[in-house]
């Protein structure tokens, strides 16, 4: 993956930090969420620690033939404007159906109240209209990318 022009300085000052050329380990740059409220609220929980996982429905890397994160990978962290706010590491990638994700998974994702009975209303909705776009249509027991992390870089 090539990294955009809006987030080369920031990645050269994080190889900087640490020392060595990571380029290898690169996946990507990326907003949370299809929509710029959602983008940027979901990063700040990150940046504060609280949101520690992400999900994504498998057929979008398959439509995209995009290969999967991997433990190991770093991500950039970018507000909807593509501004770099942080750099991930994945650190456990899972596929799992949607009706199998667990409430573990729904904490550490951090996202509202906690719980998976939130974790499932916000994502039926947002697979839905994932799934519209890549015209597919939704179910329960679609795979989804469970993608935990950890913060390493704060530029």
């Amino acid at each position: 993956m090539e990294i955009p022009a809006s987030c080369v300085d920031y990645w050269n000052n994080f190889q900087q930090s640490v020392g060595y050329d990571a380029d290898a380990r690169f996946y990507e740059a990326f907003h949370f969420d299809d929509n710029e409220q959602h983008a940027n609220d979901l990063a700040a929980l990150v940046l504060r620690g609280q949101k520690r996982a992400t999900a994504s429905l498998l057929w979008m890397y398959e439509q995209q033939q995009k290969p999967l994160p991997q433990a190991g990978s770093l991500s950039i962290v970018t507000d909807f404007q593509s501004k770099p706010l942080c750099i991930i590491e994945s650190t456990v990638v899972d596929i799992v159906p949607l009706n199998e994700v667990t409430s573990e998974f729904a904490a550490i994702e951090g996202e509202g109240d906690g719980s998976l009975e939130f974790w499932l209303r916000v994502h039926r909705d947002y697979f839905g209209r994932e799934c519209e776009r890549l015209g597919l249509s939704p179910s329960e027991d679609m795979p989804v990318v469970c993608e935990q992390f950890e913060v390493i870089y704060r530029g």
